[in-house]
C-alpha cells in the first residue's frame, strides 16, 4: 500500500522546472485580469462621480498586476514562490476596494494551490523516473506488435 503523507505547501524555495512553469504561467493570466479590473474600477468610479477615487483604484491595481507579473518572472528564484502568494493575499485585499475582486481572487487563489499542488507531484513523478532509469530515446518502445505488415 502506497503511503501519503500531507505536505504543507511551500511559502518558499525552489520548486522543480514544472511546477515553476504552471506557477508563472498562472500569475501572467492573473496580472492580465487584474489589468483589466484594474481599468473597470477607474471607469465604475468615474461613472459614479468620483474621479479621483478612479485615478487611485486604476494605479492600484496596475500596480498589482505588474506585481503580477514581476512575481511570474520570479518564479525560478528560491523567493518566486513567496511572491506569488504576496500576489494571491494582495489579490483578496483588493476586495476591500472592489468588491468584484473577490470572484477574481477566489479563482486564482484555487488555481494557485491546484497548480502548486500537482506541479509537485508532477516533478516527483519526473524525478522518480529519472532516479530508476526510465526508458530514454534510444531504447525502442514496443507497441504490441513486433513487425509491422509488408503489405504483400
Amino acid at each position: 500500500m502506497e503511503e501519503r503523507r500531507v505536505r504543507r505547501l511551500p511559502l518558499y524555495g525552489r520548486q522543480g522546472k514544472f511546477t515553476y512553469r504552471l506557477l508563472a504561467l498562472a500569475l501572467l493570466g492573473q496580472s492580465v485580469i487584474l489589468s483589466f479590473f484594474a481599468l473597470v474600477a477607474r471607469g465604475n468610479a468615474i461613472a459614479a462621480g468620483r474621479p479621483e477615487e478612479g485615478q487611485r483604484l486604476l494605479w492600484v491595481g496596475l500596480g498589482l498586476a505588474l506585481l503580477a507579473l514581476v512575481a511570474s518572472g520570479l518564479m525560478r528564484r528560491p523567493y518566486g514562490i513567496t511572491a506569488g502568494w504576496v500576489v494571491q493575499v494582495l489579490t483578496w485585499a483588493s476586495a476591500a476596494l472592489v468588491t468584484a475582486m473577490v470572484g477574481v481572487a477566489l479563482v486564482f487563489s484555487a488555481l494557485w494551490v491546484l497548480l502548486l499542488v500537482q506541479g509537485r507531484r508532477v516533478d516527483a513523478i519526473v524525478a522518480e523516473r529519472e532516479r530508476n532509469g526510465a526508458t530514454t530515446a534510444s531504447e525502442p518502445v514496443t507497441g504490441g506488435a513486433e513487425t509491422a505488415p509488408t503489405g504483400d
